[in-house]
């Protein structure tokens, strides 16, 4: 499998083949790369941690580009690549300081790959010496500051999105705003969306880009997620900006900056719009009473293919983001539904060289024909959709679910739209709206876990899968075969992904987050036997995850 592994070595090579022409160069994404890679025996500790990875050369056909779009990509990048620096400060601080304290080669290149001293993919576990455990509020909030303290903190802007929380001389806490924080990171930012906006001979994305420069300079988002929802037919896009709140494990309020810039497949975004519009008969539809299923969802969702060209700060540190589905902000979601961005290329990298040689080793001989990426694309797909399903805010007046689950929304929301995901199949299959065999999407689905489990306890997606796993197996879908290969129970599944779906959606619209915790505590771990499973992917050499060569 191609990995990236140092230089002298014994030959165990494979060549993947780049399907198109643009190449990219600099941190990480996705596609079929020209890359020979070998494989050395006696590795360092941190050779081994490397070897995780993949490397991956994104590429796409800049030919669907307009004259302008061509002049527009390379400003992009240039804005989309500041992300990088201001995600540094918000998962660690100070970068340059860190990279001085370390000599060796191969640690710096990780510490770059994991945008600071932790590895994503391991829980967060420290590999440079002298550096302790990573802080849950990462640097979002002061190392020090107890929940007590921030509980007892009386300011209006502490839950905001957009604010960090540091120690006056005094030592009492207080708030400062990302536009005050990254104060010429921001204007520099927002100088290049506004250069790229004069070159946009699409109105929508003219517009979005002139909104998203001001949402930079006053940390308002709001009028440029709408703006960004109204553009239609624009080919070139960038999502950047303070987005996600995976980083912030102490209560999940804090977004990450982040940036992708992505060219639309015009193709494949035709075939996929229509699905988009089934959400609200899906909706009625989900396995729980009426109350936990009464918000409308946006009809005004897209649903598009997109190449990612360049992934920058928080969809780039360890695991990468391979489908996207934004906004976040509720209201918007409600006004106007979300748009969900399939990265094909970036899917393909994953299917080719990770998830494909995972089923070899773990899924059963007879059931290895059902895994195919066509049901990897639909089941990453209808994971997106399924986030626009089920409900924003609880039932009993706890606010939205994002609020009242805290640090644990986020995976039992990457939970419900994986199960959600599947249910969306099952409901479009019977309706004659989508093909391939049932068995095709169930055992990729199981195949996929495998895949996500190891991104660890850290990542919101590694947890939910760990969740699923947990269930899944008491509820007898799969068995386990004397050979250690898994077999997928079919009716056995159907009706734990009901159970399981059911489970999920009550919880959020209970705003019950005591029971989440327990669901965590009891479901959210890797027990010695699947362990040593995971072990034997290790073995066989099959990476985690991607690191790509991209950039102008």
């Amino acid at each position: 499998m191609p990995l990236i592994y140092p230089k002298k070595m014994k030959k165990i090579s494979i060549i993947l083949v780049a399907i198109v022409l643009f190449s990219c160069k600099e941190n990480n994404s996705a596609r079929k790369p020209i890359k020979q890679v070998t494989v050395e025996q006696n590795w360092t500790d941190m050779q081994m941690k490397l070897s995780k990875y993949a490397t991956f050369k994104l590429t796409s056909d800049l030919n669907v580009l307009t004259e302008n779009e061509r002049k527009m990509f390379p400003i992009l990048i240039k804005a989309a690549s500041i992300m990088n620096k201001l995600f540094w400060f918000e998962a660690y601080g100070e970068k340059k300081q860190l990279l001085d304290s370390i000599t060796n080669e191969d640690t710096k290149k990780f510490v770059e790959i994991n945008y600071g001293p932790w590895d994503r993919l391991d829980g967060n576990k420290p590999f440079v010496d002298g550096v302790g455990n990573k802080p849950a509020g990462a640097n979002f909030y002061p190392a020090d500051m107890t929940k007590l303290e921030f509980d007892a903190f009386t300011d209006e802007t502490k839950l905001s999105l957009y604010t960090f929380i540091r120690r006056n001389k005094e030592g009492k806490l207080y708030s400062i705003p990302y536009h005050v924080q990254f104060k010429n990171e921001v204007r520099e930012v927002a100088n290049l969306l506004l250069e790229a906006a004069k070159l946009a001979d699409d109105e929508g994305l003219k517009n979005y880009l002139e909104l998203r420069a001001q949402a930079f300079l006053d940390d308002k988002y709001q009028a440029s997620d709408l703006a960004w929802m109204d553009m239609k037919t624009n080919t070139l896009d960038i999502v950047i900006g303070p987005i996600e709140t995976y980083e912030d494990q102490l209560y999940g309020n804090k977004a990450a900056h982040e940036a992708f810039v992505l060219i639309k497949d015009q193709v494949w975004s035709e075939k996929l719009a229509r699905f988009a519009s089934f959400l609200p008969e899906l909706q009625s539809g989900l396995p729980v009473s009426e109350a936990y299923k009464s918000e409308i969802p946006g009809t005004d969702s897209d649903l598009n293919a997109y190449d990612v060209v360049y992934y920058a700060g928080d969809c780039n540190a360890g695991s990468k983001t391979i489908a996207i589905n934004l906004p976040n902000d509720e209201t918007v979601q409600l006004q106007k539904g979300t748009r969900r961005l399939q990265l094909k290329n970036a899917m393909r990298a994953k299917f080719d060289i990770i998830l494909k040689p995972i089923s070899e080793v773990l899924i059963d001989s007879s059931q290895q024909k059902h895994i195919t990426f066509d049901a990897f694309f639909a089941n990453t797909m209808f994971h997106e959709v399924a986030h626009g399903l089920g409900i924003k805010n609880t039932i009993n007046s706890k606010g939205s679910v994002r609020k009242a689950l805290k640090e644990q929304a986020s995976a039992l929301e990457e939970g419900k739209a994986d199960i959600l995901g599947l249910y969306m199949v099952q409901q479009l299959r019977k309706k004659g709206e989508l093909e391939g065999d049932i068995k095709d999407y169930m055992t990729t689905f199981m195949a996929g876990i495998f895949r996500s489990v190891r991104f660890g306890a850290s990542s919101a997606h590694g947890k939910a899968n760990m969740i699923r796993f947990n269930f899944f197996k008491e509820k007898g879908a799969f068995t386990k075969n004397a050979d250690g290969t898994y077999k997928v129970n079919y009716d056995k599944m159907d009706e734990a992904i009901r159970q399981l779906s059911y489970l999920i959606l009550t919880l959020q619209g209970n705003g019950d987050y005591d029971g989440v915790v327990k669901l965590v505590d009891d479901k959210g771990i890797i027990s010695s036997d699947l362990q040593r499973d995971l072990d034997k992917l290790s073995k066989a050499n099959i990476p985690v995850d991607v690191i790509f060569e991209q950039g102008n």
